[in-house]
């Protein structure tokens, strides 16, 4: 399953570059099923993060792999 929900990251990583950011996949939990990542460089402090992470990464995620149930920053 991780192998998936690194691909579909994979597919976003160009538009945040675009911008000047980018994000890390860091882990999945297996038993909450919500895959853990950390967004860098311009991401990190903009003020969309919450819109950009449940808006578009996590609905996009959980659209391409079934049974995740969420997508949250790592801490």
């Amino acid at each position: 399953m991780e192998e998936q929900i690194i691909a579909v990251l994979e597919k976003i990583r160009p538009y945040l570059q675009n911008d000047g950011g980018d994000l890390q996949f860091v882990s999945f939990d297996q038993e909450t099923k919500i895959v853990y990542i950390r967004m860098i460089g311009a991401c990190a402090e903009c003020l969309g993060i919450d819109e950009t992470l449940k808006l578009g990464i996590e609905v996009l995620v959980m659209d391409e792999v079934p049974g995740v149930n969420g997508v949250a920053l790592a801490e």
